[in-house]
């Protein structure tokens, strides 16, 4: 009867650390100092926790650990910016097109 049963899969430990106050003032201060910022929720990987990249209005984005998907949700609803996942809504184009301006910057 058991034949078809799933076992259930035993949670990796990852090697990474997870999040803490400096990670989440970094965000917080990053929400502060830019216009339009929005969060996307990246999935636990088995190298890193989740985390949640921040992107402004520009294309200009940072990622730091957040405490799981819903810890993200939590954060981006306390600081009053919308919240996506990654996974279904993948990331913006103005993000690729900052990196790209990035890239093509002369060196100093």
């Amino acid at each position: 009867m058991g034949l078809f049963r799933r076992r259930k899969q035993a949670r990796v430990p990852s090697h990474d650390r997870a999040a803490d106050r400096g990670d989440l003032t970094h965000l917080e201060n990053f929400i502060r100092s830019r216009r339009g910022v929005e969060a996307f929720i990246e999935p636990r990987t088995t190298v890193t926790e989740t985390t949640v990249i921040l992107i402004a209005d520009d294309g200009e984005w940072t990622r730091r650990r957040i405490d799981g998907p819903d810890g993200a949700r939590r954060f981006a609803y306390r600081m009053g910016i919308p919240v996506y996942d990654v996974r279904l809504m993948g990331y913006p184009q103005r993000m690729r097109d900052y990196n790209e301006r990035r890239k093509r910057r002369p060196e100093r």
